[in-house]
């Protein structure tokens, strides 16, 4: 234990020295919140990716890895095609497009683009934006007094005020420059950690029995890429879930800010095969833990639950334990926290930004001075990450069998519902408009709830929607909306 909580504390004091150092970086709004538009491709794509990752990758890809099996693989193939699209088609026009503009927020972006003369866009972003962040942010807030718990047996609540001190103690010091390379080096320690750990575990492995004979004698279905029943209409829908979730990566704000922040379009071109190569072999490695954690700890006609603990979220503390001494474990504990906290800062960042950029500067006091903002920014990201703290109290009590990966999938399609389908009309339709834009974010805010509080209830569309879940249907009639506003409402 003694040894465990000696590299956290180097690992914590790392990230305090970053932001300390970060600190110095910042004199002016523009280096605050997108670093002065100085990144290199290296800093940006690691750091675009280990935000977009979050907790959800070690604790709930894993998870799901040893409960599905294979077919997991469908999140790496989602993911992949996502990031892409993204960095292949979307990122160079949009960073040509904020340059020109002078944006450094989604909301600046939006409003400029449209020539908006009224602050309705403006407001419904950044209203959103920061409502879907508390609830992203909270969940990877739960994340972290899970992780406590699983490698260290400290109280979940514990867990969560250290990390939540941590984070926001760096954050506070040197804003969005502080995010980006303190999550260069997160990213960076969670791309060892996970490449790392199912080499270490095969080699671990006795011979007598082959992975594959062993996986088919605890269960066939975890060897069939469509899931158990084979291919069927209700495993195909779950199919388009899973893949879904790599939309996301096509417009979230805390993941676009990087093309704002970032140096140049030639950066971009080099940041993409490292965004690539990353996400590829981190999410593979993800799944591939899972499934070899299955096969190492359960036996046929076992619970996977009772021993992997609820949604297999144990599973890469539990192999950990079994093939790695107690200094590396410290280590593993260090990168599952560097997932989440390099989600978490990024989230902060850019929802502070919303608010005292969006909200305070450009609506209410635009003549404010930047130090001015640069202090208020700070209490406004305080004042989130309370927010956060209580909503991920609340949900540890009212919901106390959630699943980390649905639970942070929630906050993401939130996000992406609302934002992902207005950047990617605004880059490639020039008859879009103003009023459809604002069509496209409130129908993409609106229907995240509607389709996962509302639409379950449906008893002939229950057991689809929950395969499915949110993302896809909400972003296709936020997509929808913008267009037939677009269409038949002219500005």
């Amino acid at each position: 234990m003694i040894l465990k909580l000696i590299v956290l504390a180097l690992y914590f004091a790392i990230l305090l020295g970053i932001g300390f150092f970060a600190s110095k970086r910042v004199s002016n709004i523009s280096d605050y919140f997108v670093g002065g538009k100085k990144l290199g491709y290296w800093i940006a794509a690691l750091s675009a990716r280990s935000t977009g990752e979050s907790g959800w990758l070690l604790i709930g890809v894993t998870g799901m890895g040893a409960m599905m099996g294979v077919s997991a693989l469908w999140i790496v193939v989602g993911e992949v095609i996502g990031v892409w699209l993204s960095w292949q088609y979307m990122a160079r026009k949009f960073k040509r497009m904020t340059d020109e503009y002078g944006s450094i927020t989604i909301p600046d972006f939006l409003v400029s683009h449209f020539k908006s003369t009224t602050h309705t866009i403006r407001i419904v972003a950044a209203t959103a934006l920061s409502l879907f962040v508390v609830i992203y942010v909270s969940a990877q807030i739960d994340i972290t007094g899970k992780t406590f718990e699983s490698f260290l047996g400290l109280d979940y609540y514990t867990g969560i005020a250290i990390g939540f001190g941590i984070v926001v103690m760096y954050i506070f010091s040197g804003g969005f420059l502080a995010v980006a390379w303190s999550d260069f080096f997160q990213g960076s320690l969670m791309f060892v950690g996970l490449l790392l750990l199912p080499v270490v575990a095969y080699f671990s492995l006795s011979g007598d029995v082959s992975i594959i004979e062993g996986l088919l004698s605890i269960d066939p279905w975890l060897l069939d890429i469509w899931g158990p029943g084979g291919l069927t209409l209700m495993n195909f829908v779950a199919v388009l879930g899973l893949l879904s979730i790599g939309i996301g990566f096509m417009g979230s704000p805390q993941v676009y800010v990087r093309f704002i922040a970032i140096k140049n379009e030639a950066e971009i071109e080099k940041g993409k095969w490292v965004a690539l190569f990353y996400t590829l072999l981190t999410d593979t490695s993800a799944v591939a833990i899972g499934i070899l954690g299955r096969y190492m700890l359960t036996e046929a006609g076992e619970n996977p639950e009772m021993i992997l603990g609820n949604a297999a979220e144990d599973v890469l503390a539990l192999v950990l334990g079994q093939v790695m001494p107690t200094l590396i474990i410290g280590i593993y504990i260090a990168a599952v926290l560097s997932a989440v906290m390099s989600t978490v800062d990024s989230l902060l960042v850019v929802a502070s930004s919303a608010v005292t950029r969006d909200f305070y500067q450009q609506i209410l006091h635009p003549d404010v001075d930047e130090k001015k903002l640069m202090g208020l920014s700070k209490k406004v990201t305080l004042t989130l990450a309370i927010l956060a703290l209580g909503v991920a109290l609340a949900v540890s009590v009212l919901s106390p069998t959630r699943t980390v990966f649905w639970f942070v999938i929630f906050g993401w399609s939130g996000i992406a519902a609302t934002f992902c389908p207005v950047i990617i009309l605004s880059i490639f339709w020039n008859d879009y408009t103003e009023k459809g834009a604002i069509a496209t974010m409130v129908t993409g805010f609106l229907c995240i709830p509607f389709f996962k509080f509302v639409v379950p209830n449906i008893s002939t569309l229950e057991a689809y929607i929950n395969k499915l879940d949110v993302m896809l249907p909400s972003v296709l009639l936020a997509m929808l909306a913008g267009w037939g506003t677009s269409t038949f409402l002219k500005d």
